[in-house]
């Protein structure tokens, strides 16, 4: 008989990044000990975590409204040639036969509850567990049930990758699951998108960075905690929320202003958001660069000449190609990029259950709400 997996005191969960250093033993969840501990079940589920080679999915976990524009992106990107990985478009998509477990992490969101209510260290624990359950989710094979009928489970592919697209779990979640894998031999590719895109930033000569967050994710302090462990100490951080505006030029204008305050120039902007369109900061910086009013001339001055505007789809697609070339894991299949939709629910035990989901539930349900 097929299982899934429920959550509760018994169950055990696990997780992983090549990103990230692994937690001290004394600050490690001690839900992580016990998996690392159980060699026939969970623990083992862990150990054969990244071994399946090529065959393998990749997994794009988290909040919906981060996930699902970052899924589109990956199934119709087109910048370089699937044969040799030049950056020259060939009218092929560059995960081709590719097949992508878009995992919607509805049970916990929003993130910023984890953050904003309760204890500190009760509600940071609660944010690290969700990420080691969702990896396990990932990587499991026969967890999910069928939304038409709760009774019949259904097959999953185990993933290769795990993309978490939360900055939050950048900081809470990511160095267990590090430690877990490290523990039971597993060696599955996790990526944060924090990681990459600091250390992207930093590679293009940026020393005065800035980051426009949600207030809950600049209250989490994921960036700060994140870039202190850098240990760059010839580059500055600062994390900025601006004032809400009906459109997206005007909000720019308004982190501009406040980022004005420091007295400092601004090497490069790190957008945390997954649905905005930067063609409109693009020309809106165009017009900045003009002059054209005596607040444009200030913020011209505020930005270096190679002043760039990075945000997370593009980084995490890049590094993800990169990474399936690099060793050797993309799938050669000729078909479409294909992307397997799952949903974290309650069950009637008051725990997580892996639900899969299809393209029209998906659109009704969560896309009309992205911005």
């Amino acid at each position: 008989m097929r299982r899934f997996i429920i959550w509760g005191v018994a169950v055990l969960a696990v997780f992983t990044s090549c990103h990230r250093r692994a937690q001290a033993p004394g600050s490690t969840l001690p839900l992580v000990l016990s998996i690392a501990a159980d060699s026939t079940g969970t623990g083992r589920l862990v150990a054969q975590a990244g071994r399946q080679g090529p065959d393998g999915s990749v997994a794009i976990i988290g909040q919906p409204e981060e996930v699902l524009p970052l899924a589109r992106r990956f199934q119709s990107v087109d910048v370089v040639d699937n044969i040799d990985g030049r950056p020259v478009r060939d009218s092929l998509p560059d995960f081709a036969g590719e097949r992508f477990d878009v995992i919607l992490d509805a049970f916990n969101e929003s993130y910023a509850h984890f953050i904003q209510e309760g204890d500190a260290l009760q509600r940071t624990d609660s944010l690290r567990e969700a990420a080691v359950r969702n990896a396990i989710f990932a990587w499991d094979t026969t967890c999910v049930r069928s939304a038409s009928d709760p009774e019949y489970l259904l097959e999953k592919t185990r993933s290769k990758i795990l993309i978490f697209t939360s900055s939050m779990q950048a900081e809470y979640g990511l160095a267990d699951v590090d430690t877990l894998q490290q523990l039971c031999g597993g060696r599955s590719i996790l990526l944060s998108p924090v990681d990459i895109l600091l250390e992207q930033a930093y590679a293009l000569g940026a020393r005065e960075l800035a980051v426009w967050a949600g207030r809950a994710t600049r209250k989490s302090h994921a960036w700060q905690a994140v870039f202190a462990r850098k240990g760059w100490a010839d580059a500055r951080l600062t994390v900025l929320t601006p004032e809400p505006a009906l459109d997206i030029r005007t909000e720019f204008r308004n982190l501009l202003r406040q980022y004005r305050t420091t007295g400092r120039k601004l090497d490069v902007l790190i957008v945390d958001h997954y649905s905005f369109d930067l063609t409109y900061l693009e020309s809106e910086l165009a017009l900045i660069r003009r002059e054209g009013t005596e607040e444009d001339s200030s913020f011209d001055k505020m930005l270096s000449r190679d002043f760039r505007i990075l945000e997370p789809q593009q980084a995490l697609i890049r590094t993800t190609y990169e990474l399936l070339r690099s060793r050797r894991l993309f799938t050669h299949r000729i078909a479409r990029p294909a992307l397997h939709y799952y949903e974290t629910e309650e069950s009637e035990q008051g725990l997580p259950v892996l639900v899969e989901v299809g393209a029209p539930y998906v659109q009704e349900t969560y896309v009309q709400d992205i911005r």
